[in-house]
């Protein structure tokens, strides 16, 4: 069974990132800025670390 533990959305507008995180389980919300060249950097980052933790052992999604 699956549990959602946190919640994050990427919003933009007129140009401005914001990154929005929510925290399920203590029902809190953290918002902060993001600069565009991270955003850019985004899919990257995403595909390094799919990769280190595809690589730990025990640490596969079923």
């Amino acid at each position: 069974m699956e549990t959602l533990l946190y919640a994050a959305e990427l919003v933009e507008e007129d140009g401005t990132y914001t990154l929005v995180v929510q925290d399920v389980v203590r029902d809190t919300v953290q918002v902060t800025p993001v600069p565009k060249s991270a955003v850019d950097k985004l899919p990257t980052f995403l595909t390094v670390l799919s990769s280190k933790l595809n690589s730990a052992p025990g640490r596969r999604r079923q």
